[in-house]
């Protein structure tokens, strides 16, 4: 369950903004019965612009790769894993190139 955040009536310092950033938006009328009947959304407004912030959102984040990597459960006697930890922070690497290496790969 999510806790809906509570609407502020006064300027409250920390939350990452400034008491003139509040003042400068705090005198924001309500909107009337006649302007709430006329908004449309912003994608209906402003086509263009919308489809190019999906475009960027899209694009944000690791590249695809070909062949990712699939997670697999494995059960390792603990001497075998301890002697791949002991090799160091890459020794998931080390471990998948012997993988490799037995496979004929």
């Amino acid at each position: 369950m999510t806790n809906k955040p509570q609407k502020q009536s006064e300027f409250q310092p920390g939350r990452g903004y400034t008491k003139e950033d509040w003042d400068e938006v705090s005198d924001n009328p309500p909107w009337t019965e006649e302007e709430l009947k006329n908004a449309r959304p912003f994608r209906e407004v402003y086509p263009e612009l919308a489809a190019k912030m999906e475009k960027d959102i899209a694009a944000r984040g690791r590249p695809r790769v070909e062949a990712p990597k699939v997670a697999v459960t494995l059960r390792l006697d603990p001497d075998v894993l301890e002697k791949y930890k002991a090799s160091g922070k890459d020794w998931r690497t080390v471990m998948a190139k012997e993988l490799r290496k037995a496979a004929g790969l």
